[in-house]
Order: structure tokens, then C-alpha cells, then sequence
């Protein structure tokens, strides 16, 4: 079996997950292989020699890419010098796709195959950047369905993998053993999760926590759960909890287990809804960002929906309720028949979980060892 050479450049703690398992996978297809660029604790524990900290290009948010722009363009110049000259069989840019779609692109113009792993948003958004990607990249794993769809009438060349969320969850969680796991009474309890960034907490934590205390006027036994993305959000969640008169549990992380746990969802709009969904626990859609921002982004996106659910549903399967809509009353109003109801979307959610669940680290390695011809 002839040696591989694989590079793969991941940015963050997810895309990191992602190349773990990826790597796991592919040593398993293809035990005759190495592995270079850069990655997590994950993927170095995969045997990963990675250049330089993945922590390096971990950056949130406009202004602080702008303080690190000339390091990360420097990284990126020299990364591409890099792997030109090591020559790999092929190239994984996993998600971080501002900064891994240009280093595919040169490397495909040097001849090397390139691979992206984690589909941008480019069917809500800035669709123009899929004419870069046709360009830079042989080939397209996407993690959804309705992305590879998008991609094939692009012309890219894609394969739709499935999500390693879905393999990881279990179709049916156990929610009594999650509540004692929890030290949480029975009884209707109901999961909050405006987010996991400071502005999305400051946005959405008071309007969660006022639609809590108007559910819990229309329903007086229910009680609350809120996973703390990091120890930050918990002081800005105690604040804001401050002075008022509600029976919730605050936890250090542990959303997986506030989901199994609860009866419904309160959520904001984002990754955490695919979790919910693959759960099972029927959920209220909400968000809001700056006036100024919203108008721009209606404008330039061209999704009928915003949540995962429904874009997955491919219709309105959970309530949104977004800006000027999301009152503490309307939300409270929609989140109260779904506590002991919601049989119509849980229904829905079990089907997507099945859909998603394809073992899609096994997927992917199975694509690539195929784009590169080598015999698994």
C-alpha cells in the first residue's frame, strides 16, 4: 500500500472535532499515511505535525480579524509556501473558510487536489464566493443535504457525508436519566439558550428570562435550565438574573445534557438548533441582532428560513420569531403547548436525524482516498 501524504488546515475547536475524526477514519481506510498542516489537541493526538497553534487562527467577530489581519495573512502565505513545496496527495480545509478557500485555490493551481470539508453558508449568502470555490476546490463535503443540492446545480463537484452530530446523539435520548444526572426534579422543565457570545446573550438573555416569567404566570409549576457556554456568560446570565423570582438551574456547559433533559427549547438562532432537533425537544426559534445589521441581512439573504430545522424541513416545521416579532408574550404564548405537546415537530426532527445519520467521518475519508484513487 503506497504512503499518503494528507494535509489538512483546521482553525477552530469544531473544525478540530471534525478533523479528528476524519484523520480516524482514514488511517482505518488507509492505515499507510501522514499527516500534515495545521489542527487541535484533537487532531495532533491523530498524529497530526502541525505547523503552528490552530489557536493562532481561532479569531471571532470583524474587529478582532482586523487587529490580526497582517499575522493571519502572513500564516497563510507561508502556509501555501509550505505546502507547495511538501507536495501532499491532497488538501482538506476544514470550515475557516476565509481563510482556507484562497489556500486551496493556489494549491490547486500548483496541481495538488483540494478538498473542503464544512460547506460556507453560500446558499443563504454571499453566493458569488461558490464561483471560488468551483475554482479552488475538486471537490465539496457538505454535512447537509439541501448544501450539496445547491453545489450540484453550481456545477461543483460535492458529496453530501452526513453530520457527525447525528452519528454521535442517539436517536432517542433518555430524559429521566439526564434529570437525575442533573439533580433536576420532574416536571415541566424548559431549556433556554440565547447563545454562546457575549452580544447574543446581551440581545436575547433579558427577553429569554422575561418570556420565562410570563410562561410561568400561564404555567406555574414549570421550571428552567440554562447551559453557560463558559464561565463569562454565567456572570453575565447571573446579572441579568438578578432581582428576579425564577426557579432556574444554571449549568457549566453541559447543553447536550440540558437537552435530553427538558420538555422544550428556547433557543436562539444557530448551531444549537440542530442539536435540539436531534434531540427531539420541540423548540421556539428566536433572534435578534442591531436594527441596522438585520436590514442589511434581509436584504442579502435569500433563505425563506433561518433556523436549521426548517431549512433541513425545507418548510416551517418551528416557529421563528425574529427582531420586532420576538416579544416576552408571543414567545412565551408559542413555547406554552409545545411543553407537553409538539408531536408534529418532534416527528419531523426524527426524520432529519435519520437522514443525517450517515457515519460521516467514514464518508469523507471514503471521498477522498476515492478523488486521490488510492485503493481503500
Amino acid at each position: 500500500m503506497a504512503n499518503l501524504r494528507i494535509a489538512l488546515v483546521a482553525g477552530e475547536a469544531s473544525g478540530d472535532i471534525l478533523g479528528a475524526g476524519l484523520m480516524r477514519a482514514l488511517k482505518a481506510q488507509h492505515p499507510a499515511v501522514e499527516f500534515i498542516g495545521v489542527g487541535g489537541p484533537l487532531m495532533e493526538a491523530e498524529g497530526l505535525v502541525s505547523y503552528f497553534p490552530m489557536e493562532r487562527l481561532s479569531v471571532m467577530g470583524l474587529v478582532e480579524v482586523l487587529g490580526r489581519l497582517r499575522e493571519l495573512l502572513a500564516r497563510r502565505k507561508k502556509l501555501i509556501k509550505t505546502l507547495v513545496a511538501e507536495k501532499p496527495d491532497v488538501f482538506i480545509g476544514i470550515d475557516a473558510p476565509d481563510f482556507t478557500l484562497n489556500i486551496e485555490l493556489k494549491l490547486r493551481q500548483a496541481g495538488i487536489k483540494t478538498v473542503h470539508y464544512v460547506s460556507p453558508s453560500v446558499w443563504a449568502w454571499r453566493q458569488k464566493r461558490v464561483l471560488k470555490i468551483r475554482e479552488g476546490c475538486d471537490l465539496m463535503l457538505t454535512l447537509l443535504p439541501f448544501e450539496a443540492r445547491f453545489y450540484e446545480e453550481k456545477g461543483v463537484p460535492v458529496r453530501f457525508v452526513g453530520h457527525t452530530l447525528a452519528d454521535a446523539i442517539p436517536l432517542e435520548a433518555d430524559r429521566s436519566a439526564a434529570r437525575a444526572e442533573l439533580g433536576l426534579p420532574d416536571g415541566p422543565l424548559v431549556a433556554l439558550m440565547p447563545g454562546s457570545r457575549g452580544g447574543e446573550v446581551g440581545r436575547l438573555g433579558g427577553l429569554f428570562l422575561d418570556a420565562a416569567e410570563r410562561l410561568r404566570a400561564m404555567r406555574p409549576g414549570v421550571r428552567f435550565v440554562i447551559p453557560c457556554a463558559s464561565p463569562q456568560r454565567r456572570v453575565q446570565l447571573e446579572e441579568l438574573l438578578a432581582g428576579r423570582d425564577l426557579p432556574v438551574t444554571l449549568l457549566d456547559g453541559r447543553s447536550h445534557q440540558a437537552l435530553a433533559a427538558c420538555n422544550a427549547v428556547l433557543i436562539a438562532s444557530g448551531t444549537a438548533t440542530l442539536e435540539a432537533l436531534l434531540f427531539k425537544r420541540p423548540m421556539v426559534v428566536a433572534y435578534r441582532l442591531a436594527p441596522l445589521t438585520y436590514w442589511i441581512l434581509k436584504r442579502m439573504v435569500k433563505s425563506p428560513y433561518v433556523s436549521l430545522p426548517n431549512l433541513l424541513a425545507q418548510r416551517l416545521l418551528v416557529p421563528e420569531l425574529l427582531q420586532d416579532d420576538a416579544t416576552p408574550e408571543a414567545l412565551a404564548l408559542t413555547l406554552s403547548p409545545l411543553i407537553d405537546g409538539g408531536e408534529e415537530q418532534t416527528t419531523g426532527f426524527d426524520q432529519i436525524h435519520r437522514t443525517l445519520r450517515r457515519d460521516a467521518s467514514n464518508q469523507a475519508a471514503t471521498a477522498v482516498l476515492t478523488l486521490i484513487g488510492s485503493p481503500q
